[in-house]
């Protein structure tokens, strides 16, 4: 079952209020997406940490109702 582009960013910025969340669907059918987010709750964390918050945020609905997330994640100028 595919997973809307809106509920996606709805739990990131859950997740992470201040974040600026930019998802692209990759393949038009709703399950294959690319996830950018700028948060300053990622500053002075690796990069590693930054995407973990973000699959946190997630809520376990990888692999699930979300089959691929291709993840950039960065800290406000």
């Amino acid at each position: 079952m595919a997973m809307p582009a809106s509920e996606i960013e709805s739990l990131i910025r859950t997740a992470l209020p201040d974040a600026q969340v930019t998802i692209t669907d990759l393949a038009g059918d709703g399950d294959h997406y690319a996830a950018h987010v700028v948060s300053a709750a990622f500053t002075g964390k690796p990069r590693v940490a930054q995407h973990k918050m973000v699959y946190e945020a997630l809520g376990g609905r990888m692999g699930g109702e979300l089959h691929a997330l291709q993840l950039t994640t960065a800290v406000p100028n």
